[in-house]
């Protein structure tokens, strides 16, 4: 099991790392594949669709193939390939197209490893134990920040994508190798039930509308729109921009980490997420009041946005309590489409925010409108899951 955690955590870093590196590769994409970052925004969120649609077959896959093959096959075939044909890119629809296969391969690899967390411990450390594989894996978004830019200057972005490629081929061989599926009770593939039992849940009916926003602003802002910010605002180059967003991600570590234990120690699901959620949406609203405040107050601000934006796990331990154990599988995916699902809609939609907002001899206006289109939809979340049940088991 050791092992096996090992390397669906080391394909989980992996993960993480390809929704976050384009930002530090804004530059150079400019410059020598004419990429604009609103195609960069476009690819970005086509990531996260492709892994949003992935969620529901994958959720199938698991409960009826198991964690092991289901991770190292995608992982394999679909980000080591994405990473193959990003590191031969001349044109902004073949970044696009890459992020899509890389979506589609890094799609199961988290939520087979907390299927095997569901399987195999108590339900009350579920939250805990979720935090933690975000924490840790959240590594990968750190090395793609101020250690993707080092990578850049040193070998070349084209290098440095065909390095990543081999790594996910063998982080892929080595999950089929060492993953190990939990047992299966005696009768499980004769227990009724579909994803249509779980969306008539109405205890998960106030818990989706946050998981749809929860996570989009952290993505959108770590992953794609720190690196125009502060480069059209602050005229940070690679290195700066590495510097920032690298600060940002640790807060997200940090960030996932604390939130795990919160429920138990203050004996609530519900009200841990809330206040962390409401005082994500007042950082990011904070951005969109004093965008250009200074570069210390814009990296503060980012990096409490991520802190406080950290609560994925625990939305999804609070909705996973009430999903019965036979549809582990499609429960953990289902929810997973609805937080992933987001980012990939408003990462989508947020190149055209950006376009129609622009002003001419006011670069801030467009970075305004973005920020109040990441922080009201997690207001109005918030709001929505006001009306959630609280359970801890």
């Amino acid at each position: 099991m050791r092992a096996g955690f090992a390397m669906l955590l080391a394909g989980y870093m992996l993960s993480q790392f390809d929704r976050a590196f384009l930002p530090v590769l804004t530059p150079v994409l400019q410059s020598d594949i004419a990429a604009t970052p609103e195609e960069l925004g476009r690819a970005s969120g086509l990531w996260f669709l492709a892994f949003a649609a992935m969620q529901l077959p994958v959720g199938w896959a698991l409960d009826r193939l198991g964690p092991r093959r289901t991770a190292a096959w995608l992982l394999g075939l679909g980000a080591g390939s994405g990473a193959v044909l990003f590191a031969q890119a001349s044109a902004p629809w073949h970044v696009s197209v890459a992020m899509g296969l890389m979506g589609i391969g890094c799609s199961p690899v988290l939520m087979a490893t907390y299927f095997i967390i569901a399987k195999s411990f108590p339900p009350a450390i579920f939250g805990t134990l979720a935090g933690a594989v975000i924490g840790l894996g959240s590594l990968g978004n750190i090395a793609g920040s101020l250690p993707m830019a080092w990578a850049i200057g040193t070998f070349g972005w084209r290098e440095t994508m065909w390095g990543l490629a081999a790594l996910t081929f063998a982080v892929a061989a080595f999950i089929a190798l060492a993953v190990r599926d939990p047992a299966r009770p005696e009768g499980h593939n004769a227990q009724k039930g579909s994803l249509l039992s779980l969306l008539a849940m109405p205890a998960l009916w106030a818990i989706f509308p946050l998981m749809f926003v929860n996570y989009a602003p952290v993505a959108g802002l770590r992953g794609l729109w720190a690196g125009p910010y502060l480069s059209d605002v602050f005229g940070l180059d690679a290195a700066g921009i590495g510097w920032v967003t690298l600060v940002m991600g640790v807060a997200m570590i940090v960030g996932n980490f604390a939130y795990g234990p919160l429920d138990r120690l203050f004996g609530t699901r519900k009200w841990v997420v809330f206040a962390g959620n409401m005082l994500s949406a007042a950082c990011i609203f904070a951005l969109w009041a004093w965008p250009a405040g200074g570069i210390g107050t814009a990296t503060l601000l980012l990096a409490a946005a991520g802190l406080f934006g950290a609560s994925f796990p625990l939305i999804m331990a609070h909705g996973l309590a009430f999903i019965p154990p036979h549809l582990t599988g499609r429960g953990v995916t289902l929810l997973n489409l609805f937080g992933i699902g987001g980012v990939g809609l408003f990462q989508f939609s947020s190149g055209w925010v950006f376009e129609s907002a622009q002003m001419t001899g006011d670069p801030l206006a467009a970075y305004r409108a973005l920020f109040l289109f990441f922080a009201v939809p997690v207001l109005l979340g918030s709001l929505a899951y006001l009306f959630s049940r609280d359970r801890l088991d």
